[in-house]
């Protein structure tokens, strides 16, 4: 570990993310300075602060929509983000990539965080019409070899990416986007407004929100759902809430993490049913993790990954995304069965303990730190 004195700084960058992101600021930069390093994060649309040792300087966000995002936005974050004379610099947006050669040649250390695999997300960003998609995907992908390559290192977000990427650059490791066992301490139920469902996180069509919506509505206002997130895109939302099913959802809008390890206490089980798109299929999604971290049972889409984890360690059970029926039949199977579903709870809740958990990943990106410094 190095020494605070050593005054060694890492800059962490974002166009794109909310100032106190999860994976950003609440893990990675509050980490770091927990470990001593001197800390900063530039970001787009915040004031400037200091939280848990870690700097933020806010800059102006996009006024234009994504592509105002992409040029004046990032420009702005990189001057900033030069001025702090960083020793380490932590990008963390697939726009990001056009600055990290400008770094590079300044003699800076330079890191990519690679939270998504991009390639396989363009293939369904509503946003690109579907003839173009195949396309875009293939020259991000060449621009992402020619930059990534050419730069100190890349962190993923899970083993799939890093297996990807580490073809173009060896100095590349996942840090995994597991829970922070603080948040969740020894699991124990609220003692009222328990939810027979819970759904946290990104709120789409490719995230399953209306096969979700319709097996709700197939009990007849049986059951409930405490909804948090945000919708993607925003004008989803007016069809979501007119969906029949939305009689049986309370919506939360977008919780801080207190307010999560709150919303889960008063849950029974836990749902991360998404669709099967090419970038779902090989992510870890946090919110699977931290319903297992709240000793909840999971139901989650029958991905082979996903299937792998909730089997070994037989904290859930998963089903086809797309199917509402075999949904509601899970979703019967646990409540019909409290047993059952408190041992799979307390099964999640020590596979965490024991593996998925940020406490373990923090250690490794401290050591990649370390490593890129003295390479």
């Amino acid at each position: 570990m190095l020494k605070a004195e050593k005054h060694i700084r890492i800059c962490h960058v974002t166009s794109a993310h909310p100032a106190e992101d999860i994976r950003i600021f609440v893990k990675e930069a509050v980490s770091a300075a927990k470990y001593g390093f001197d800390v900063h994060l530039v970001t787009a649309g915040s004031e400037s602060y200091q939280k848990n040792g870690v700097t933020i300087h806010g800059t102006s966000g996009a006024s234009g929509g994504r592509f105002s995002r992409m040029g004046k936005t990032v420009n702005r974050v990189y001057e900033k983000a030069l001025s702090l004379d960083a020793d380490i610099y932590h990008l963390h947006d697939p726009e990001l990539l056009r600055i990290a050669l400008k770094l590079k040649k300044r003699g800076k250390k330079v890191l990519f965080d690679a939270h998504e695999d991009v390639p396989a997300q363009i293939m369904a960003k509503h946003w690109i019409p579907k003839p173009l998609r195949r396309m875009v995907a293939f020259f991000f992908r060449i621009m992402e070899h020619f930059v990534l390559s050419r730069i100190s290192g890349v962190i993923t977000a899970t083993p799939f990416i890093r297996k990807r990427l580490e073809k173009w650059n060896p100095r590349c490791v996942d840090i995994n986007n597991y829970p922070l066992l603080n948040e969740f301490p020894e699991p124990g139920k609220a003692e009222n407004e328990m939810h027979d469902l819970v759904y946290i996180g990104g709120i789409s069509e490719t995230r399953g929100i209306f096969p979700l919506l319709d097996m709700l509505h197939s009990f007849g206002g049986k059951i409930s759902l405490g909804l948090a997130g945000p919708f993607s895109p925003a004008e989803l939302e007016e069809s979501v809430r007119t969906h029949p099913g939305f009689s049986s959802v309370t919506y939360y809008g977008i919780l801080n993490r207190d307010g999560i390890s709150n919303l889960l206490r008063k849950s029974k089980i836990g749902m991360v049913t998404l669709l099967p798109t090419p970038n779902h299929l090989e992510s870890q999604p946090i919110k699977m993790y931290e319903y297992m971290a709240a000793g909840i049972p999971v139901i989650a889409s029958d991905f082979p990954f996903w299937t792998e984890i909730v089997t070994h360690w037989g904290c859930g059970t998963t089903v086809n995304p797309a199917d509402p029926v075999a949904m509601a039949e899970a979703v019967k199977n646990l409540l019909a069965h409290p047993s059952l579903s408190n041992e799979m709870g307390k099964k999640g809740r020590e596979a965490v303990e024991r593996e998925f958990n940020w406490e373990a990943e923090e250690k490794r990106l401290i050591a990649f730190y370390n490593h890129l410094l003295h390479d």
